[in-house]
């Protein structure tokens, strides 16, 4: 189990360096132009993912938190039961990295920090951090292990 805690650490530490930097050097809606289709931007998210209860008042920081504590709880109960299935194990605890970076957001600031912003055209997907990315990214590693794992019982 420890190696798994310890790339979660790994991503909440880069995630949280990544935030710090973002607060220290950027005003709130500060952007830099990186590529034509890539900004660095300061964005806070008092909401969940695509800003989802954002304008609610308030309340949803703490629910948000709470489910973050409960999936983190939850996560590691399962890498304690599971430590050999190494990717069901990689994908859990890249989502528990994330999910304890954007608690510690909430906890710190009553928001969360985004600054990740990919656009097209006039178009603009909804900011982000490596948070997100991580709990994104071990999503898709759990569809994928479940995938292989109904494959191999056939």
């Amino acid at each position: 189990m420890w190696p798994w805690l310890a790339w979660a650490v790994f991503l909440l530490g880069a995630d949280q360096i990544t935030k710090t930097l973002i607060l220290n050097h950027y005003q709130l809606g500060d952007s830099t132009f990186i590529t034509s289709f890539f900004n660095i931007v300061r964005a806070h998210n008092t909401g969940a993912a695509f800003s989802f209860l954002s304008d609610a008042g308030g309340w949803q920081r703490w629910l948000f938190t709470g489910i973050g504590v409960v999936a983190t709880i939850f996560i590691v109960w399962q890498l304690r039961a599971h430590p050999g299935q190494k990717l069901f194990s990689f994908a859990l605890s890249s989502i528990l990295g994330g999910a304890v970076g954007n608690v510690v957001d909430r906890l710190m600031h009553g928001y969360v920090v985004d600054f990740l912003q990919f656009h097209y055209a006039g178009w603009y997907f909804p900011s982000f951090n490596l948070a997100d990315s991580a709990i994104t990214v071990g999503a898709a590693c759990l569809i994928l292990d479940e995938l292989l794992r109904v494959r191999r019982e056939r």
